[in-house]
């Protein structure tokens, strides 16, 4: 039932810690996602310096996805837009041809308090890489909701089990948000042929294997799976069909190394609009590490 089960590793960014689960070397992808990364969980005292915020950067050939268990993000793009986050919303930007935002914490700066969450990317399949970029804000009403004996959850983006997300996707995919009580059941159906299980809190068993918090279980293709609470738990359910080997490349996602080297060079040379409201400052190009590596076939 498990295929591999692959360990977040933690990186210190001054105000708080980052998990990055995906891109693995041994699993690249899940479906279309193929970056997964854990903001905190960390109390933040009131006076974060400006460091910790994410000054505006480029996109291509993707969506990102932010979703929060606790804190508050402001996102600025160069579509115009402007737009808090918090906790059970979504905010789905998709950077297609390409797209450059910032993520500030503002709100945290001012009066403190908890932050946490789950910054996701969804590479674009083939005839979407170049499409117009846009952004989607949808409160937490707007999403289905699981509610089950000791399990509630959101479906945040795709379909599954017959339930459908509003949010706006461009691939067959699933995303869920599940709260499990001690001893409680959630059973994730066999219809995308690439799945994963996330543990944010607590522990849980999937076919009798322990998976603990920090934790992503890769499930083989073809049965349904039964995730067991060990404890109260929290965990994130993902996946989908798969879009095809994609290079990676800073923030920079495409089927296409050329496509790559063409968005480096324009963010360089000042070629991609910053945010309306907010382009005073910049991320600078980073040097490459290497060269740009074939990128594998999808298991």
């Amino acid at each position: 039932m498990i295929e591999l089960v692959i360990e977040q590793r933690r990186r210190d960014l001054g105000s708080f810690e980052v998990g990055r689960v995906l891109p693995f070397a041994r699993r690249r992808m899940v479906g279309p996602y193929i970056f997964f990364d854990r903001m905190g969980p960390k109390d933040l005292a009131p006076g974060l310096p400006r460091e910790a915020d994410v000054r505006p950067h480029p996109h291509i050939g993707l969506s990102t996805i932010t979703y929060l268990f606790d804190g508050e993000i402001m996102h600025r793009d160069s579509l115009g837009s402007e737009q808090s986050i918090r906790p059970g919303e979504v905010n789905w930007m998709t950077a297609g041809r390409g797209i450059t935002h910032s993520e500030r914490f503002e709100r945290l700066r001012r009066e403190g308090g908890p932050l946490d969450g789950i910054q996701a990317w969804v590479a674009l399949p083939d005839e979407k890489e170049e499409a117009d970029p846009g952004f989607w804000h949808y409160p937490s009403a707007a999403l289905p909701v699981f509610d089950g004996d000791g399990v509630v959850g959101r479906l945040i983006a795709g379909r599954l089990s017959g339930m459908q997300s509003p949010v706006s996707i461009d691939s067959p995919q699933f995303y869920v948000h599940w709260q499990l009580r001690a001893g409680s059941r959630a059973s994730l159906p066999a219809e995308y042929p690439e799945r994963a299980v996330y543990v944010v809190k607590g522990d849980v068993e999937i076919d009798g294997q322990r998976i603990g918090a920090g934790s992503m279980a890769v499930l083989a293709p073809g049965n349904a799976a039964t995730i067991v609470a060990s404890s109260d738990a929290v965990v994130m359910a993902l996946g989908g069909e798969p879009v095809g080997p994609r290079y990676i490349d800073w923030n920079f996602v495409s089927s296409s190394k050329e496509r790559i080297d063409q968005a480096r060079d324009d963010w360089k040379s000042g070629r991609m609009k910053l945010p309306d409201l907010d382009h005073d400052e910049f991320i600078p190009l980073p040097p490459r590490i290497g060269e740009l590596q074939e990128p594998e076939p999808l298991s």
